[in-house]
């Protein structure tokens, strides 16, 4: 594994995600999972969400859109959250979870909206 990209995705992760949610990933990592969490950190991470032609913002809202459409509830809580760390608003989300329900499907949509509507809760935006 690449040390640098590694170090480089685990400081991004953190930043969007949460040091404690990936501390946490990251020590509770089995031998059956780690390779996971290494090929996450230092690829997703160190080398897509650290490349400079979008902004983390912007990725974010790419993330959500795709997240949603497959139906992955789990991330897209994630997502959600690091979404408005990085300064994506409730009103974005609604957007791009209606641009969901018009391509990928109005069962897609309203997951995401039900999962979405949770974390603004969580973060006081509800």
């Amino acid at each position: 594994m690449d040390r640098e990209l590694y170090e480089k995705g685990l400081k991004i992760r953190r930043e969007v995600l949460g040091a404690e949610y990936v501390d946490t990933a990251i020590a509770t990592a089995t031998d059956f999972n780690r390779p996971m969490q290494e090929l996450t950190t230092a690829w997703c991470w160190g080398h897509v969400w650290g490349r400079e032609g979008l902004d983390r913002r912007t990725r974010s809202l790419i993330n959500l859109a795709m997240i949603s459409a497959l139906n992955r509830p789990h991330e897209l809580r994630l997502h959600v959250g690091g979404a408005l760390t990085n300064g994506v608003t409730p009103e974005e989300i609604t957007e791009v979870l209606l641009q969901v329900a018009i391509y990928c499907g109005v069962p897609a949509a309203i997951d995401g909206f039900r999962v979405a509507k949770e974390v603004l809760k969580e973060r006081g935006h509800e």
